[in-house]
């Protein structure tokens, strides 16, 4: 049960770090309107919805590279456990 939820943690990273990124963009921009006037919120409302898939797609880059080099550590620390174990002698 330990090994599934590591796995799903790993694999959640991308999403979650997705989500985050997006969140966080869209809760530090003012609205539209105060950005710009009334009369171009259409067109800045769209921009900015531009740049949070932007930003979503870059924190999931960076949670994919994240998840990619913690699955690489714990696989190698894994194969270094179960080789110190058969060269004990020990059953893996």
């Amino acid at each position: 049960m330990k090994l599934f939820f590591r796995h799903l943690f790993v694999v959640a990273l991308p999403l979650v770090l997705g989500l985050a990124g997006a969140y966080g963009f869209a809760r530090s921009q003012p609205s539209c309107g105060s950005l710009v006037g009334p009369i171009f919120s259409a067109k800045c409302h769209g921009r900015l919805l531009e740049y949070q898939m932007k930003v979503q797609t870059a924190g999931t880059g960076v949670g994919t590279l994240i998840a990619a080099a913690l699955g690489a550590w714990l696989e190698h620390r894994r194969r270094r456990a179960v080789q110190r174990a058969t060269s004990r002698g020990e059953p893996s």
